[in-house]
C-alpha cells in the first residue's frame, strides 16, 4: 500500500448556474480533512452538482478547488490519479461479468500486472460481498448488488480522495452496516466524502458535516457540538394523529414521526411551548431540520 499524502480538500466560492438558469452552486466554501465529511441536503441542494464538479465531471462558472497542492479544476488528470467516485447513478455494462469489468476498470486505473490486479479485483469483490456472484452478468444483478460494485470499482487503485453520492441508496440493513464499516475504514487514511439525505448515515460515520440547501452552505460543524447547540431548545408532545395538523399550523414544528399509532411532534424554541411539551434531548435530525427552517 501507497503512503498516503493528501490532507485537505478546500473549496472556495464555487458557483454554478446551468443553461436553463437554475444556480445549482451559490459561492460554496469548504475545508474538508483528511477523514468522513457528511454533506447532507434535501433532494435539489446543489449536493450532486458539487461532487461532479469535485469529481472533474464538469466546470463551474467561478471559484477554486484544491487537493493539497493540486488545483483540481486546471489539472484534473492529476486528480483522478487519486479519485475514487461513485455517481449517485452508475451505468454498468449487462453483458459483462462483475469480476470482468471489475478488472478492466483496474486496468484503466493503471494496474497492469495481471497478478496484481487478480489480487485487487479478489479482495474489493469480497469486501463488497460480491465475490460469490463474480462470474454473474452485472445485468442480472439487484439494485443493491450494483450499489455494491459501484462501491468496489471506487475503492480501486486505493484512492486517496473518495467521492461517494447517495452512497446506501438500495443497500438492505446489513448491506448498509457492511458498507459502513468500510467506509470508516477508508476514512482513516483518505479524504472521504458522502453526500447524502439521510441524517443516520452521517451521523453514525462523519467527524465533520455540512448542510447544502439551494446551492448554499448554511451550517458547517462537527456532528455533536451542533446537536450541543440545541440543548435545552426542542420540546415534545405525543398527540393524535388528528390533532398533528393544528400544532403544524400554530408552532415551529421541526419534525413529526409516528409510535404506537400516535404521532409524536418536536418543536423547537427558546422556552416550553406549554400545552403538555416536555424537554427532549436534541439529535442530528433536529439540526437539521431547523437549519432548513432556519432555526
Amino acid at each position: 500500500m501507497r503512503p498516503r499524502g493528501v490532507e485537505m480538500l478546500r473549496i472556495e466560492g464555487i458557483s454554478k448556474t446551468y443553461a436553463n438558469g437554475v444556480q445549482a452552486l451559490n459561492g460554496v466554501s469548504l475545508e474538508i480533512p483528511k477523514g468522513m465529511f457528511g454533506l447532507l441536503g434535501p433532494n435539489g441542494a446543489g449536493k450532486s452538482t458539487l461532487m461532479r464538479t469535485i469529481a472533474t465531471l464538469q466546470d463551474v462558472d467561478a471559484g477554486t478547488i484544491h487537493l493539497d497542492d493540486v488545483d483540481v479544476l486546471a489539472d484534473k488528470h492529476a486528480v483522478r490519479k487519486l479519485l475514487g467516485y461513485l455517481p449517485q447513478d452508475m451505468g454498468v455494462y449487462p453483458g459483462i461479468s462483475a469480476e470482468a469489468l471489475l478488472d478492466h476498470f483496474a486496468v484503466l486505473k493503471g494496474l497492469v500486472s495481471a497478478g496484481e490486479r487478480c489480487d485487487v479485483v479478489e479482495r474489493l469483490l469480497r469486501l463488497t460481498n460480491l465475490f460469490d456472484v463474480r462470474k454473474r452478468k452485472l445485468g442480472t444483478f439487484s439494485g443493491g448488488m450494483r450499489r455494491r460494485f459501484g462501491i468496489a470499482q471506487a475503492l480501486l487503485g486505493e484512492p486517496e480522495l473518495i467521492v461517494v453520492d447517495e452512497p446506501t441508496a438500495g443497500l438492505d440493513p446489513e448491506e448498509r452496516v457492511r458498507f459502513h464499516n468500510l467506509l470508516a475504514e477508508i476514512g482513516e487514511t483518505a479524504v472521504v466524502i458522502l453526500s447524502t439525505h439521510i441524517v443516520e448515515d452521517v451521523r453514525e460515520l462523519c467527524s465533520r458535516m455540512a448542510i447544502l440547501a439551494q446551492g448554499q452552505v448554511l451550517l458547517e460543524g462537527e456532528p455533536g457540538a451542533l446537536v450541543a447547540r440545541l440543548e435545552g431548545r426542542v420540546w415534545r408532545r405525543v398527540v393524535a394523529r388528528s390533532e398533528a395538523a393544528r400544532y403544524l399550523e400554530s408552532m415551529p414544528v421541526l419534525l413529526t414521526r409516528l409510535s404506537a399509532g400516535r404521532t409524536v411532534v418536536d418543536v423547537l424554541g427558546d422556552r416550553s411551548p406549554g400545552d403538555g411539551f416536555e424537554p427532549a434531548a436534541p439529535d442530528l435530525e433536529h439540526v437539521y431540520f431547523a437549519t432548513l427552517r432556519g432555526g
